[in-house]
């Protein structure tokens, strides 16, 4: 499969950015589908997950400030994120997990915050 992420860029601090992940294939085959990001010298982090049957888990640090969705007919995965932080300055990977146990990612998108 193939992950194709847009919508990073740089945004001023309290804005907001939409993240997708559009996938080659049917996003059905997917058991969870997450956002996970990265700082230089950091691990990369879970941000957010969301399952096929709509259950999602966030990270702290973005409760309350981040919203992950998917269109299944859209083969698209979303990362809504509201009022950011210079600290949310990261490159931000989408993951597609398959029922199968296997792992896909998609290639990085930087998002860059401003003070």
């Amino acid at each position: 499969v193939q992950l194709q992420v847009f919508g990073g860029g740089l945004v001023q601090a309290g804005g907001s950015l939409r993240l997708s992940c559009g996938s080659s294939l049917s996003i059905l085959r997917f058991s969870t589908m997450g956002w996970y990001r990265q700082t230089p010298g950091k691990e990369r982090e879970l941000v957010a997950t969301i399952t096929s049957d709509g259950r999602t888990n966030y990270a702290d640090s973005v409760k309350g400030r981040v919203t992950i969705s998917r269109d299944n007919g859209k083969k698209t995965m979303y990362l809504q994120m509201n009022t950011l932080q210079p600290e949310d300055t990261a490159v931000y990977y989408c993951n597609a997990v398959y029922f199968g146990g296997s792992t896909s990612w998609g290639q990085g998108t930087k998002v860059t915050v401003s003070s």
